[in-house]
């Protein structure tokens, strides 16, 4: 099969599109003809070995933790799925990455594909929409009426996060630049805070729920726009303990982990509408190159897909 690897850590260059062994089928896997796949910032972390301190690869290897295609075969232990039905998948970052023809995926990390969505756009959707659901239900516990602060709103992650906080009834605010204000409006935020104009702690108040998708300054200052009990979680690094217990709030980081019941929750939401992907840019698989280097800019509009077919 034709497949990205790499080699060794390091830049662009090291992406390989080239012939490759299919994948080994478990018992309790799934093998998926990959129609679509998806980059995501951290495909070039991995690639650039900035978290090879937290995962141990063997070269070569592939990347890419995005899927939705085809199931063509089922190991014999399988009882979810049967060959012909259309998937989609977050699959486990130890084993065999997306960036290929076929995928080999244990069935409990994998859920039926949106009946209203492509496989270019259900390829958009699992590992952001996996990170916000953790995030804000599994760590925050977001129920209606909350206020939640949501960074970074018009990224990959951001736009997902603010259609899953409404469609739980929160009231939800969101930082972006000048650009993209009348975008993240259109999904559903209720205040936008352009960072380039307004500061979001000098309008922000008593919030419920902060989910940082940026770290560092933004995430220290979050504590201070959070009330009493609030809860501050972050997708980027380890909030500060001792401020969180200055603060009197629940703060942690979370790391995704795959889970094919959360995604059957979040197809559920797709279909009925109350969530829409955000498809900035579709490549083919051969063009991975350029595709890492969009993502690397920080500027990309939307998720980019990489169509593999």
């Amino acid at each position: 099969m034709k497949a990205v690897i790499i080699e060794n850590y390091g830049g662009i260059d090291e992406l390989k599109y080239m012939e490759v062994d299919e994948p080994n089928l478990k018992d309790n896997d799934v093998l998926i003809e990959v129609a679509a796949t998806s980059v995501n910032p951290v495909d070039w972390k991995l690639r650039e070995g900035y978290l090879k301190g937290m995962l141990q690869y063997d070269f070569p290897f592939i990347l890419g933790l995005d899927a939705a295609g085809t199931i063509k075969e089922v190991g014999k232990n399988v009882t979810k799925f049967r060959t012909g039905d259309q998937v989609f998948t977050r699959p486990d970052i130890t084993r065999n990455g997306t960036y290929a023809e076929y995928v080999a995926v244990d069935e409990q990390l994998v859920a039926k594909k949106p009946e209203n969505l492509s496989f270019e756009e259900a390829a958009s959707i699992p590992l952001v929409g996996l990170t916000s659901w953790q995030c804000l239900v599994d760590f925050a516990g977001i129920k209606q009426g909350d206020k939640v602060l949501i960074h970074a709103g018009s990224g990959g992650v951001g736009s997902f996060a603010i259609q899953l906080a409404k469609s739980f009834g929160a009231w939800v605010a969101t930082t972006c630049s000048t650009k993209n204000v009348e975008f993240v409006k259109s999904l559903g935020a209720d205040r936008v805070i352009d960072y380039c104009n307004e500061d979001f702690t000098h309008v922000l108040a008593d919030m419920d729920i902060v989910f940082d998708t940026l770290g560092g300054d933004i995430q220290k200052q979050s504590f201070d726009v959070l009330k009493e009990n609030g809860y501050l979680v972050s997708i980027a690094d380890q909030p500060d303990q001792e401020l969180a217990k200055e603060k009197s709030v629940k703060a942690g980081y979370v790391f995704l982990d795959p889970d094919g019941e959360q995604l059957e929750k979040i197809r559920e939401l797709i279909e009925k509408g109350e969530i829409h992907p955000n498809v900035g840019t579709v490549m083919k698989l051969i063009n991975i190159q350029e595709a890492h280097r969009l993502s690397e800019t920080h500027h990309a509009k939307g998720k980019i897909v990489l169509s593999v077919k």
